[in-house]
């Protein structure tokens, strides 16, 4: 009875159903992508500011721009597949323990 006026309430914590494996390649996946996003938009940016600023607006700094930064998107996703870890895999080594 001492312990009814305890007002904490014991939460259990909720396991991922999912491998560890999986969890990894959807990370690796999600980064991928926000890479390809990311770098793809900052190189049209960049490739649209020359255009204005050097070529008298042509269309392909902008393109180029483009492919440079959807390229070196490419280069890190294919680097991080082919690479067996990541920088979250002590995370999920700890959580696992």
């Amino acid at each position: 009875m001492a312990d009814s006026n305890d007002s904490r309430a014991v939460v259990p914590v909720a396991r991922s159903t999912r491998a560890v494996s999986e969890t990894l390649l959807n990370e690796k996946w999600d980064r991928a992508i926000s890479s390809m996003i990311i770098r793809s938009s900052l190189g049209l940016s960049f490739g649209v500011i020359f255009s204005v600023l050097l070529f008298k607006r042509r269309a392909w700094p902008a393109w180029v721009g483009l492919g440079f930064g959807a390229g070196r998107a490419w280069e890190e996703a294919d680097a991080s597949f082919r690479r067996g870890d990541s920088p979250v895999t002590a995370a999920l080594r700890q959580q696992k323990s």
